[in-house]
């Protein structure tokens, strides 16, 4: 089949190399013809294992190509995917559609005949009326259907949860756009990954209630954290002790700073806003965002509590700055709240990350950033594990405690076994144990 996908940035672009290597003829999109140079000339805009590889054989095979001519790109295809950006509205909070909306114009302006437009961008629920409406407007000469159809990838392990998902939901009532959408999916169907064929509505709507539930476990067992230091219990075996039991499942119940990134923040986000305007609050959903933001700031009082009375003057080496390991993405990261609070407090911050440094250089130019975990150690007060990234799951503790002025760990995402720390002479502080 030939399939546009219009945006070349973290969903456009997975979704359109696993497709290629589907056997599909992809064509990718974008506006920034710098980004479309790299493309071509085999540089990755974001950081994916495993995403230059992808991209790189199947643009030798020939089944992959870029483009920043949609107009050419969408003559002619049998499927069109929307995945351009839906950041949060300046001002209101709401899902800024301003990408979608202008995609879909010139998407209006430039098909040729029969085709399926599918929004693969995170939108509130309505969006894909919206999308016909104007597509109607301007070309209602031609039959084209509006399809939900969200992603469900997680940075780091994109690649894989797009070959292996854990299912395929398409909004559609539309027989022929089921026909072609079965089509584009061939390859996972045959594979036994379930389609979930719902109305376009339900399909948008999935989406933002499976990023809530997910940010709602996590900021569940960061409050149960918090209970466990009060009451001197271990949050790792209350997850453990909650997480068998099968209706509640192990993923997601792991104590740390709070969640960040692309999704979750701006989902949640919006999924309040679109609740707000149609009169139906989730007042769990308005808990969860207010506890996380809140727990940023509350992980830099931490490391202030670890590092004394007066903390004013002293270093902190961060480790990680990206919200996760195995990406270079900083939205919303844990480590800009922590380092702003430590800023706040005369602290210096010395820093450290295998793959979000660039981006973190133009967040918190205030820092200083280092080419390795032992470097920004040098002199430290405390180190603080903020990314749990593999690089530092095997610190040399004993080199580590030699470069610092003061043995103080602070591991805010349990990596570390309490006694292997202290045995090395630290002073260990860690997150619900």
């Amino acid at each position: 089949m030939r399939i546009t996908m219009i945006g070349s940035g973290y969903v456009g672009l997975v979704s359109g190399a696993c497709f290629s290597d589907f056997g599909h003829d992809v064509i990718c999109v974008d506006k920034d013809a710098g980004k479309i140079a790299a493309l071509e000339a085999g540089r990755m805009p974001i950081y994916e294992p495993g995403l230059d590889t992808l991209v790189g054989a199947n643009v030798a095979a020939g089944r992959l190509t870029f483009s920043t001519d949609l107009a050419a790109s969408v003559a002619g295809a049998d499927a069109i995917f929307i995945a351009v950006g839906t950041p949060t509205r300046r001002g209101d909070g709401h899902a800024d559609l301003s990408y979608v909306f202008a995609a879909t114009e010139e998407i209006a302006g430039a098909v040729t005949g029969p085709t399926v437009v599918v929004t693969k961008s995170t939108v509130p629920v309505g969006t894909g009326d919206e999308v016909e409406r104007i597509l109607r407007e301007r070309r209602g000469d031609i039959d084209v259907q509006v399809v939900s159809n969200p992603e469900f990838l997680r940075e780091g392990a994109a690649i894989g949860d797009f070959k292996r998902p854990d299912r395929i939901v398409i909004g559609t009532d539309d027989e022929r756009a089921r026909k072609v959408m079965r089509e584009v999916y061939r390859p996972l169907y045959l594979n036994e990954s379930p389609i979930l064929f719902t109305s376009r509505r339900t399909s948008e709507l999935i989406k933002y209630a499976a990023n809530a539930f997910l940010a709602t476990k996590i900021t569940f067992i960061n409050e149960i954290a918090d209970l466990c230091e009060a009451v001197g219990a271990d949050v790792q075996d209350v997850s453990r002790g909650i997480g068998l039991d099968n209706r509640i499942g192990k993923k997601f119940l792991h104590a740390g700073p709070g969640y960040g990134g692309s999704c979750f923040p701006k989902d949640t986000l919006a999924l309040l806003k679109t609740a707000e305007d149609h009169d139906s609050p989730v007042h769990i959903v308005e808990a969860v965002v207010k506890v996380n933001d809140s727990r940023k700031r509350a992980m830099g009082r931490k490391v202030l509590h670890a590092l004394g009375t007066e903390p004013r003057g002293k270093t902190v080496a961060l480790l990680g700055l990206t919200f996760k390991p195995n990406t270079d993405d900083m939205r919303d990261a844990p480590s800009i709240a922590i380092a702003q609070a430590l800023g706040d407090a005369g602290v210096t911050v010395r820093s450290y990350d295998p793959e979000g440094m660039t981006a973190a250089k133009a967040m918190m130019p205030e820092l200083t950033f280092c080419k390795d975990a032992y470097e920004a150690a040098e002199g430290a007060d405390a180190v603080v594990i903020v990314t749990e990234w593999d690089a530092f799951r095997a610190l040399d503790l004993g080199k580590l405690k030699g470069l610092m002025s003061a043995p103080v760990m602070v591991d805010l995402r349990n990596v570390y076994r309490r006694g292997d720390v202290e045995a090395a002479g630290f002073s260990y502080t860690a997150v619900g144990r």
